[in-house]
């Protein structure tokens, strides 16, 4: 149990290392990699001691700004750093004589205290103005590197955290490279954890040493013995740059047929020999059954279709009080069939859904629900291809067989011709002068995409009689919804509809009424599966302002997102190399909205 549990740290390390690189690398300035796309834009020494088939990697790959984006964040932190390390001292997991948690504890607060000044915060991690930084694994073994100018300053920042926890260091040497061990674990386990620090060259490393390890690897996270297969003798990276058209700046990636080959080639693979020796205390290893030569085929025919998640950057802009970055996720596939019927099912998303300038909260489905059914079918025959003899890919497809999408076709036949929803809201205000909540004005808009939207309303009237006599109006022509249908007055709220060959509009407020106009001009074409849209001030800054007027106590997780400057935009869409979620996201410092 104990060996699970290790592992699992393992992970959790991992994973948030991993996801503290990428998020570090959201913010400097990058022209498109397409411009750079037939150099080798990857030239990095640290490249030589990375296996070309790690499971994970991460990497600024060129300098990123540190001291600019963290002036950029300064002050939009809504807690302070003794608001946050009080609320952990006063929890009930809080163990006082804890020493090892006390010692990280030390760490945090400590990053927390200089976070909010940048020129402490590069003095007290020994930083430069400017960094590169990897995350990676050998086998099970996260390994993250960060360049720095002062070492000295990273000693004195754990000696400190020493002192305040009574947790202390072995300090060893390995081929005449000193390093810090910290012991993790109790002695009387079996196996051991060990944090490794260590410094050379101007590069910070910090992994883990256990019975997991071969002495050969503690020499490669310390960068003493490359690897014998390395990124850098791969074009790993420069490829997938090409393929998605990265920035050079930032780039990561999960390897799905790394894994695969790890559970069921564990002989072949360093992390599968890990996974081995986890397994080979437990009475029954759950994983032998993937070993199997028909389970292996199949699992490895799988990752080929389904070869890796790839992310990475399309935008890179940063000052001393603005973050901006687009960034996309993108789940490689190689499996034309299911690409093919995703596709076909995607629907149409207007653009007011991703303007984050004149909106305060959007959302947008495209769907084309004509395509729907028969792209569904598609994915369920082609998850049935070929029949599985592995019995755990046997049991899925037998589960697959139970949930026949036909009745799907059924319940989609009337909206047929839809093509997507959205809605928006773009400006509101309340009523301060109210005891309760009440809106003054609203802005806000809601469409219907179909290639014949009145003939869509036509079918839905047969079955609501209170819509059989609304008579709706000509293409291009705005008329007050309460004309048409009977609606239940409120301030501020007059809803107006407009139609047009291929939307049906319904708004109401000035703003809104631009934009609904100008749809019209916007032709139905595959946009999207999804889109979503907030700007955090505007959507929360009335709400709490009113609020307090009225003297109604204000939670304070709403009080600080009125003043979070952040502008949001996520969506789901599918191109040619696979399944892309993508977000944007624009920061402002709260200096830099203040007149």
């Amino acid at each position: 149990m104990k060996r699970i549990l290790i592992a699992g740290a393992l992970v959790a390390v991992a994973a948030t290392a991993g996801y503290l690189v990428t998020q570090s690398s959201t913010e400097s300035t990058a022209e498109n990699a397409g411009d750079n796309s037939d150099n080798n834009v990857v030239n990095s020494a640290v490249l030589n001691y990375i296996p070309e088939n790690t499971p994970i990697f991460s990497g600024q790959l060129t300098p990123f700004p540190i001291k600019d984006y963290i002036n950029s964040i300064a002050d939009t932190y809504s807690a302070s750093p003794d608001e946050i390390m009080s609320s952990i001292y006063a929890s009930e997991s809080y163990d006082p004589s804890n020493s090892k948690a006390n010692f990280f504890l030390a760490l945090i607060q400590r990053y927390l205290s200089t976070m909010q000044d940048a020129d402490a915060f590069m003095t007290t991690f020994g930083l430069a103005e400017e960094l590169q930084a990897y995350f990676y694994t050998l086998g099970m073994i996260p390994v993250f590197k960060i360049d720095v100018i002062n070492p000295d300053a990273i000693w004195v920042l754990l000696d400190e955290a020493e002192a305040k926890s009574s947790f202390t260091h072995e300090q060893r040497q390995i081929k005449q490279r000193d390093y810090r061990a910290y012991q993790l674990t109790d002695t009387t386990e079996t196996t051991q954890l060990e944090l490794i620090i260590s410094q050379h060259d101007n590069i910070l490393t910090i992994t883990f040493n256990s019975g997991l390890n071969d002495p050969i690897l503690l020499e490669n996270a310390l960068g003493l013995t490359p690897v014998e297969r390395s990124l850098a003798d791969a074009n790993t990276l420069n490829d997938l740059i090409k393929k998605h058209q990265f920035t050079e700046q930032s780039i990561g990636y999960l390897n799905h047929q790394a894994m695969i080959q790890a559970i069921t080639s564990p002989d072949e693979s360093l992390l599968g020999q890990h996974i081995a020796k986890l397994m080979s205390s437990q009475s029954e290893d759950p994983l032998l059954i993937y070993q199997q030569p028909d389970c292996k085929a199949e699992l490895t025919g799988i990752a080929s279709n389904w070869p890796r998640t790839a992310f990475g950057f399309n935008q890179f802009d940063i000052n001393n009080d603005n973050t901006t970055f687009d960034m996309s996720m993108v789940v490689e596939s190689n499996n034309q069939t299911i690409l093919t019927a995703l596709t076909q099912m995607t629907g149409f998303i207007p653009a007011y859904v991703s303007d984050l300038n004149n909106t305060v909260l959007a959302l947008g489905i495209g769907l084309d629900v004509g395509s729907l059914s028969p792209a569904i079918n598609n994915i369920w025959n082609e998850l049935q291809q070929p029949s599985y003899t592995c019995p755990p890919l046997q049991q899925m497809q037998a589960a697959i067989q139970q949930n026949n999408p036909a009745m799907l076709g059924v319940m989609t036949a009337m909206a047929n011709e839809v093509k997507g929803v959205s809605g928006a809201v773009i400006d509101y205000s309340l009523d301060e002068s109210q005891s309760e909540l009440t809106i003054k004005s609203l802005d806000a808009i809601i469409s219907l995409s179909a290639d014949d939207p009145r003939a869509l309303y036509n079918i839905i009237a047969t079955f609501r009689p209170e819509l059989a006599n609304v008579k709706l109006p000509a293409n291009g022509n705005v008329v007050e919804l309460s004309s048409l249908i009977p609606i239940t007055p409120m301030p501020g709220i007059n809803p107006k509809l407009i139609m047009h060959k291929e939307h049906m509009v319904i708004f109401n407020g000035d703003n809104a009424e631009k934009i609904a106009i100008n749809q019209g001009d916007e032709p139905i074409t595959a946009t999207g599966i999804y889109s979503l849209s907030i700007d955090y001030s505007k959507a929360f800054t009335p709400l709490v302002t009113a609020a307090e007027l009225s003297g109604q106590e204000v939670p304070q997780e709403l009080l600080d997102l009125k003043d979070y400057n952040l502008r949001l935009n996520t969506g789901l869409q599918i191109n040619e190399q696979g399944i892309e979620a993508r977000s944007y996201i624009n920061l402002k410092s709260n200096s830099a909205t203040k007149p």
